[in-house]
């Protein structure tokens, strides 16, 4: 099929943007992943019924159709051959009492500085947050610092209205129809091969689908695999009316992890890790013996949890802050670790084995893991992450040339992962990088669930192919020469 033949079907039936630019494919070839696809067409809907005449000549045409945020994925969720839809034009926001409901393609960052207008928040916080979209944290099922007290996007999502493959508008939880069906496939899953983790973004999260007014949960780290997002309607809560930040320095990860387990009783709003390298970006005078820092948040019973974290802890607390304005200089810090990681490599890695989460109680053991890779196969890594939820993200220093030694590295690791009762992914999704090791991760029965899940909202396998069910080893495949 011609990619003109495509266009002109398509703007005849579209009255947003059609374009198959040499210049505009290239920029929606690459998102924040180390992967380049070069997509036949882009679409920019306007309308919901552009979306739906999209998906309907995607599938006339047996092409794929790919949903776009803002581009901000680590692991090329966002790329495809096909079409790939935007959804930037999707940017309503309009607050109810306990909910918003938003578009698609609206901007976390603006939604959080409309929301804060009114002493509201919603929970999930990705460091990206100022760019990434509402659509893409559905997508990705996202988290962030706080999802250790507030949880992920699965946890805070009341309603999703969504184009399925067969390019129908679809409402959950109130298609009680659908929902039901939802509801019959989930009770096939074996629940005891889910992951024994307070957050998981890989494969479909049937585990949490109990009854038909769950079921607009199951869109929630899909990917755009089972449907098109086009709004949904999300908590909001009261903004704490006080916070307090401790900032803990210690000899080793090894150490900072095993008070993770203590910590965590005493319910902190937030519980990261960073390490040395992310160290040497903070503009404060550490001891020379710290060598990895936790930040450990608290927004409620703030006196009695800081007494009582004072007596857990092993490492010494360099920083206490109360005053706002400072709490948030310091988180400006850990949210930069990305950028402050990738500005420390010089070789551009892949972003593969960089979300995997475990037990809080086998934090230690998956650093052990670390080392002991680093050793193996002669590379160097920077660690960082949501160490209350046991989600450490790892950017190795490694050639992305050495795409053996990349693919070997994955397969090692995530069997670790797994079985410490992880998962390969906690909140930035399966994509290009991971969704090949969906099966192992929940074994074959569930996959052939999973398998049928899509066949149920994607019939003809045109949403996102290639992603979360995968057929192909895709790792180490379409890797950016740039």
């Amino acid at each position: 099929m011609k990619s003109s033949e495509l266009q002109k079907s398509l703007k005849n039936v579209i009255s947003g943007d059609v374009f198959c630019d040499k210049e505009i494919l290239n920029y929606y070839s690459v998102d924040a992943s180390g992967y380049q696809i070069i997509p036949k067409i882009i679409v920019i809907p306007k309308n919901e019924q552009d979306v739906i005449n999209t998906v309907k000549i995607a599938k006339k045409y047996k092409t794929s159709i790919t949903p776009r945020g803002a581009g901000t994925g680590l692991v090329g969720n966002s790329l495809n051959k096909g079409i790939i839809i935007d959804l930037k034009k999707f940017d309503e926001i309009k607050i109810g009492k306990n909910y918003v409901k938003v578009g698609s393609g609206v901007n976390k960052g603006i939604l959080d500085n409309v929301l804060k207008k009114g002493q509201r928040f919603f929970p999930p916080s990705p460091s990206v947050g100022p760019y990434c979209s509402t659509g893409g944290m559905i997508g990705n099922n996202s988290s962030g610092s706080r999802s250790l007290k507030y949880g992920s996007v699965i946890d805070n999502i009341k309603k999703i209205t969504f184009v399925d493959g067969n390019g129908k508008k679809v409402s959950l939880p109130y298609n009680k129809k659908i929902g039901l069906k939802i509801l019959k496939i989930a009770k096939k899953i074996q629940l005891n091969k889910f992951p024994k983790v307070t957050k998981n973004s890989s494969g479909y999260r049937l585990d949490v689908i109990k009854s038909v007014i769950d079921t607009q949960k199951i869109i929630a780290g899909s990917e755009g695999s089972l449907g098109i997002v086009l709004s949904a309607e999300l908590k909001i809560i009261p903004i704490p009316k006080k916070r307090i930040l401790f900032v803990i320095g210690y000899k080793s990860e090894i150490e900072a992890a095993r008070d993770c387990k203590q910590i965590v009783t005493t319910s902190p709003s937030a519980l990261e890790f960073v390490d040395k390298t992310i160290m040497k970006n903070i503009s404060h005078n550490f001891n020379k013996k710290i060598n990895c820092l936790l930040f450990v948040e608290y927004d409620f019973k703030i006196t009695r949890t800081q007494k009582r974290l004072k007596k857990i802890i092993t490492g010494v607390i360099t920083n206490t802050i109360k005053n706002e304005s400072e709490i948030q200089r310091w988180w400006k810090f850990r949210d930069s670790a990305l950028y402050y990681s990738s500005k420390s490599i010089k070789n551009k890695t892949l972003h593969v084995i960089e979300d995997a989460t475990v037990p809080v109680e086998h934090l230690s053991e998956l650093f052990l893991a670390i080392n002991k890779i680093n050793q193996k196969f002669h590379a160097k890594s920077i660690a960082y992450g949501h160490a209350g939820n046991g989600n450490i993200h790892i950017r190795l220093i490694l050639d992305k040339k050495k795409t053996k030694s990349i693919k070997l590295i994955a397969d090692e690791y995530f069997d670790i992962v797994i079985k410490m009762g992880g998962t390969i992914t906690g909140e930035h999704g399966d994509g290009l990088a991971r969704s090949e090791y969906v099966r192992k991760q929940y074994g074959p029965a569930n996959y052939k669930i999973f398998k049928e899940l899509k066949k149920m909202f994607d019939p003809s396998n045109i949403l996102n192919p290639g992603k979360v069910i995968s057929h192909k080893s895709t790792i180490i495949k379409n890797l950016s020469s740039v």
